[in-house]
């Protein structure tokens, strides 16, 4: 038997409606302009090499990675793989907590 998970992606309208239903004062203009503003503020943030740490959420953080030789696996043909930044999220210990709330715990069996 096989069980179908359905995800759903939460987009920046997503959020705008989120925002505007929980601020009855805001406009969805306002609050649109108030979702685009806090990505700005992240995004020049990161660019600029800063770490954005967001209690109870986590950390985001851009890292350098190193030029370095790599292997195409379909023909095995050796490649340099360039110098890159990436974006590194690391969830706090109380949102990894929240999203594990309804799991079931591990059982040790003693024999």
């Amino acid at each position: 038997m096989t069980s179908t998970i359905k995800v759903k992606t939460t987009t920046k309208a997503n959020l705008t409606a989120a925002v505007h239903g929980l601020e009855q004062n805001f406009t969805k203009k306002h609050s649109a302009e108030l979702v685009d503003t806090v990505f700005d503020i992240m995004k020049r943030e990161l660019e600029n090499g800063n770490k954005i740490k967001i209690s109870g959420f986590g950390n985001f953080e851009v890292r350098d990675k190193k030029e370095r030789p790599g292997r195409n696996p379909q023909t095995r043909q050796e490649l340099t793989i360039s110098a890159r930044r990436i974006l590194r999220f690391k969830p706090s210990q109380k949102l990894k907590e929240q999203l594990n709330v309804n799991r079931p715990k591990s059982v040790v069996i003693e024999s």
